[in-house]
């Protein structure tokens, strides 16, 4: 199962900037691995000094973008697990903001960023390998709109690989 698999009707067109970031041929499950080590290795290579350096007054730091992109990992895997169990229960959308003052991440070591990115990866790869495609084709609701578990999931690999490139144009 591939990104050119995806209906645009399995996801909101708000998702399509992250989705647009997958190239056409990666697996869901190639993206899951390939994506695991790309990110360890980003941040690893990440000087120290830059780990808490925001360019804007009102914008993340990188290790607050590590921990959104693990956050919202989170986030969209469980829409992936409530959809593939064919949930059909409306989930609610989440405001990013909010998640990142209670979430000290500037308080974190990169080593324990780094260690909880790889369990929540870890964590999510177990969970697609449990889905059939039948399950990762199945719409549910999601923040009042429609989207399929695979979409939740693609939208993972995706929001990743954007928040990367983010940090390589206006943080390094």
């Amino acid at each position: 199962m591939t990104i050119k698999d995806l209906e645009p009707t399995e996801y909101h067109p708000f998702y399509k900037t992250y989705l647009d970031m997958i190239t056409a041929d990666m697996s869901l499950m190639e993206g899951f691995y390939s994506g695991l080590s790309m990110v360890v290795d980003f941040f690893k290579s990440v000087p120290s000094h830059q780990l808490e350096y925001k360019y804007a007054e009102d914008k993340w730091t990188v290790k607050e973008v590590f921990q959104h992109i693990i956050d919202t990992e989170r986030i969209f895997m469980y829409r992936c697990f409530r959809i593939g169990r064919h949930d059909t229960t409306p989930l609610a959308g989440f405001e990013q903001n909010d998640y990142i003052a209670p979430s000290l991440a500037n308080h974190k070591t990169l080593e324990s960023l780094l260690e909880e990115y790889q369990i929540v990866r870890h964590n999510s790869s177990i969970l697609l390998k449990s889905l059939s495609d039948q399950d990762l084709k199945f719409i549910g609701n999601a923040n009042g709109h429609p989207m399929s578990a695979r979409a939740a999931a693609f939208s993972v690999l995706g929001h990743e690989r954007w928040h990367l490139k983010i940090i390589k144009e206006w943080y390094l």
